[in-house]
């Protein structure tokens, strides 16, 4: 199993949601892709975006005005 990390702090939409789908597509199912932001509508959009895809979301913790999503591919 493989983690991929994506650092999208500073971003805004939609480049988190399109850096994520980029991972995700790079990963083999098992993989684990890990998302860091700071976009405050990107981590709603990411989570919904990745259960239409019929992805697993991990977990999602926040600290600091920063997120991190957690979705298995």
């Amino acid at each position: 199993m493989t983690t991929i990390e994506v650092d999208t702090r500073g971003e805004t939409c939609p480049v988190p949601l399109v850096e994520c789908r980029k991972a995700l597509r790079k990963a083999a199912p098992g993989d684990e892709v890990i998302v860091t932001g700071t976009h405050p509508a990107s981590k709603k959009e990411i989570p919904m975006a990745c259960e239409s895809m019929g992805l697993e979301i991990i977990g999602i913790d926040e600290e600091s005005g920063e997120w991190k999503i957690r979705i298995k591919r």
